[in-house]
This record gives structure tokens, sequence and C-alpha cells, in this order.
């Protein structure tokens, strides 16, 4: 499952989101978005999950929660068009 994260806190790295969200399963990988002309975050990313259960039960759990000073969005992640 690949679950978008928003609102990120400007210093939150791909290494937080791991130890955030392993702590509901498997994750596979995580990415935050950075700037590549400023270098900094674009504050948000995504995890992806092995486990569609524990991926909704994170989003589910973390959705609006406060993590490294923001208030994060958490949501099932869908394919541009």
């Amino acid at each position: 499952m690949n679950i978008f994260v928003a609102k990120l806190g400007r210093n939150t790295t791909s290494e937080d989101l791991n130890a955030l969200f392993s702590q509901y399963g498997e994750v596979t990988s995580t990415k935050v978005i950075m700037d590549h002309e400023t270098g900094y975050s674009k504050r948000y990313g995504f995890v992806e999950m092995a486990n569609d259960d524990e991926g909704f039960k994170a989003i589910e759990d973390l959705n609006d929660s406060e993590f490294d000073g923001s208030n994060i969005v958490v949501k099932k992640s869908t394919p541009k068009r």
C-alpha cells in the first residue's frame, strides 16, 4: 500500500517516517520529497507498506496526529492521472 503523508515538519527525514510507520508493520520504502533547487523538504512524502491492513491501521491512527512538531495528514495515495 502506498501512503501519502503531508504537513511534515521541515526537518523530518525518510528515516523518521520509516521509524514512525514501522510501529504498524513492514515498511518497504519511505521518501520525503525535496525541492531540487533549494535542497529543502517540500514537507510531504510517501510510505510504502507491505500489508494493506497494517497500512490502513497506520492511516487511521496517524492522520491528524502530532509528529516532529507538526500535525500530519496521512491518507492512501492515489495514482497520478
